[in-house]
């Protein structure tokens, strides 16, 4: 019979990194359950409290979870429609993700919130895939807990509210919340407080920070109703006026007839915003224009222009200019300036002698013949190299060596060499695969996909071979491009708007898109040592 016709029906429940258990008067499976697939990290921290508190046995199935970027498959399950739950909670820093069954999205750029701040998601409507239900996580690292299964469709309260309970509702509660609640505690709020919705039953009955705003039937342990009573000093609401007895009273009815609530769609405060567009008026953030020259008071001292900025501000603050430095010093900084490496001594004995006859011809001639020689990329090159973290080998604890990796260090310091355009740098590195196909000469064809280097330089994270966490190298690759390229940290935006900088979540994950669909080399590591997807030149 397809699980469908049965209507809902408690199924299967499982703690993913705890023993069996008993939650809603439901039995749940435990760790040791031949039912469910999964290689992802075992977590336990049972001192961090729960926003919002619930009852001893969710509370130890909550905080003990399975973390990373997580699959879990679930077995011998029929065929039919079941309804699927999910426990996620967050030990620690806040973390933003997707959530797949099957292949499907079902959540996008959840964000994990505050430490101790869990969640039952759900109910998705799923049918399963030779028996089994995949549910898997991309971004960052989540906790997934417990998960919950129903035959047929059920959305997690089974209630039904008679019609003078509805209509009290209507006309005497939904009203009262609206005119003195949402303006502080709803999904239009501007700043939310405590993290606590009003504005739906699913999250009136989760809470805030504080725990359940409302336990139908009982308003003596409800927090809500101690709240409006005043009778707790630091939980007063309205904090401004105190209800009316008889609105207090309308409160404590409802919630003692069980809470009926018609509002079954759960909302989400959408935090914090920032002004995008007042933010790009940074001046590090706006387009370059070209100033005009300062003026200055002693016309002969510039040699450049550059040189008049330099002294408009040294005569703003009544200082002069250094004197010119003498042909050994100025040899000597030309050349490790440039080169990184001293001059000889006959080098320097020669420039001494020409500096008598044509001081300004000869300095050129020896910063055009410093250009011009292949240290000059070596020394500055590296720099660049630090920037985009390159190294000869993989990273992280199994740091695998890339015996291919000089190409692109090789690259790098030719582009300095040859005085490549910086557009022609960034786009190269970023896309020389794509542009491959434009160039005019093999030889130019290969360099350009050898300058993608930087995108196979991306840091790999652990040993896992069959299920490697890619999301952690495409997070490192926009992580570093936000530093190299742009100067900024691109880092915040994964999992929420930038809270200084004009860049969103739907920024990062634009980007996120890009190298997702971008085929990383595998440089190998001691579990899988063949290398494979490169690409060949």
């Amino acid at each position: 019979m397809d699980a469908a016709e049965a209507g809902p029906e408690f199924f299967r429940g499982l703690n993913l990194n705890g023993p069996a258990v008993t939650i809603d008067g439901n039995q749940w499976e435990g760790k040791s359950s031949h039912r469910y697939i999964c290689s992802d990290k075992a977590f336990e921290n049972q001192s961090v409290s729960l926003i919002p508190a619930t009852d001893v046995e969710r509370t130890q199935m909550i905080r003990s979870s399975r973390w990373g970027g997580n699959r879990i498959t679930l077995t011998e399950i029929p065929t039919g429609t079941y309804s699927l739950f999910l426990y996620v909670w967050e030990d620690n820093d806040s973390e933003q993700y997707s959530i797949s069954v099957n292949g499907q999205q079902v959540v996008a750029r959840y964000n994990s919130g505050t430490k101790g701040h869990w969640e039952k998601l759900g109910p998705w409507y799923v049918s399963p895939r030779n028996n089994e239900l995949v549910v898997t996580s991309k971004g960052g690292a989540a906790n997934f807990s417990g998960m919950e299964i129903w035959r047929g469709r059920y959305d997690g309260i089974t209630e039904s509210i008679r019609e003078d309970d509805l209509t009290f509702f209507e006309n005497r509660v939904r009203p009262l919340l609206a005119t003195k609640c949402y303006a502080c505690h709803s999904a239009e709020s501007t700043e939310l407080q405590g993290e606590l919705l009003v504005d739906s039953r699913a999250t009136i009955r989760r809470g805030g920070q504080s725990g359940p705003a409302v336990i139908p039937g009982n308003p003596d342990k409800s927090l809500l109703i101690e709240a409006v009573r005043y009778t707790n000093d630091d939980m007063q609401m309205p904090p401004d006026e105190r209800l009316s007895d008889a609105e207090v009273a309308d409160l404590e009815h409802w919630v003692t007839i069980g809470a009926p609530d018609p509002r079954s769609t759960a909302t989400k405060h959408a935090g914090k915003q920032i002004d995008v567009a007042a933010a790009r008026e940074f001046w590090s953030l706006r387009p370059i224009v070209d100033p005009s020259l300062p003026a200055v008071k002693d016309a002969n001292w510039p040699q450049s222009e550059i040189d008049r900025f330099v002294l408009a501000r040294l005569e703003l603050h009544g200082l002069t200019p250094a004197g010119d430095a003498e042909p050994r010093v100025l040899i000597r900084r030309a050349t490790y300036d440039l080169t990184g490496l001293p001059p000889t001594p006959e080098e320097v004995e020669r420039f001494v002698r020409q500096w008598a006859d044509s001081p300004q011809a000869v300095y050129r001639d020896l910063v055009d013949r410093l250009l011009a020689s292949p240290r000059y990329g070596e020394r500055w090159g590296r720099h660049w190299l630090d920037i985009v973290r390159y190294a000869d080998t993989a990273g992280d604890n199994s740091d695998y060596p890339v015996p291919q990796m000089y190409r692109y260090r090789d690259w790098v310091i030719e582009a300095f060499n040859r005085d490549m355009p910086f557009d022609e740098f960034v786009r190269d590195q970023l896309a020389g695969d794509l542009r491959a196909g434009e160039a005019a000469t093999d030889e130019q064809r290969h360099r350009r996909i050898i300058a993608t280097g930087y995108l196979a330089n991306a840091r790999r994270f652990g040993s896992r071979v069959d299920d490697y966490p890619w999301h952690l190298t495409y997070e490192d690759t926009i992580d570093n491009l936000g530093r190299a390229f742009l100067g900024t940290s691109l880092g915040c935006t994964r999992c929420h708007d930038h809270k200084f900088d004009p860049f969103t979540t739907r920024d990062y994950y634009a980007l996120y898109g890009i190298f997702a669909s971008t085929r990383y080399p595998w440089p190998g590591i001691e579990l899988d040592k063949k290398q494979r997807d490169f690409v060949p030149l």
